[in-house]
């Protein structure tokens, strides 16, 4: 089973360190998504790479076996917000970019409803305490919102003391 103190880890990071398309990109997306450091893009890009490694793996099944388990694939992304259609395909998920899962973020979806005026005051408005799914404090900017959730984000409202 493995020790619990030691769970696995959530991201790998790049095979070659200093390529420099590759800094170049990684320093804008930790600009346009306001990300503290390279680990959250490394962490984005892990659970991809798992997700599209799940996918080309299902094309190798039986097509009746394949059919099930890509029904499902595809339903657990659309709940997730990744995919656009509860209808799509391998491909679709084959097509699934950094960007489309770095846009499921906590932090990036209450600066686009609104909630905080930029994507950094979004960030401490969430670390700080003040933004709640569903009435629940939730306080890591880097998790994952998904469809059914999205629309009860908002702030946090402490219960009366008496």
């Amino acid at each position: 089973m493995g020790d619990p103190k030691k769970p696995r880890k959530k991201w790998e990071k790049p095979g070659h360190p200093w390529i420099k398309s590759r800094l170049e990109e990684e320093m804008r997306l930790m600009g346009e998504y306001g990300l503290r450091n390279k680990m959250e893009i490394w962490r984005a890009q892990t659970l991809l790479r798992r997700l599209r490694s799940r996918a080309r793996s299902l094309l190798a099944l039986p097509p009746d076996v394949r059919a099930k388990e890509e029904r499902e694939l595809v339903n657990r992304l659309y709940r997730m917000g990744l995919l656009k259609s509860s209808t799509a395909s391998l491909d679709d998920i084959l097509s699934i970019s950094i960007g489309d899962v770095l846009e499921r973020r906590l932090q990036t979806i209450v600066y686009r409803k609104g909630l905080a005026k930029t994507i950094h005051s979004a960030r401490q408005l969430i670390v700080h305490g003040h933004i709640a799914i569903a009435g629940r404090r939730v306080t890591s900017p880097g998790y994952l919102v998904s469809r059914d959730e999205e629309e009860i984000i908002g702030f946090y409202k402490a219960r009366a003391e008496s």
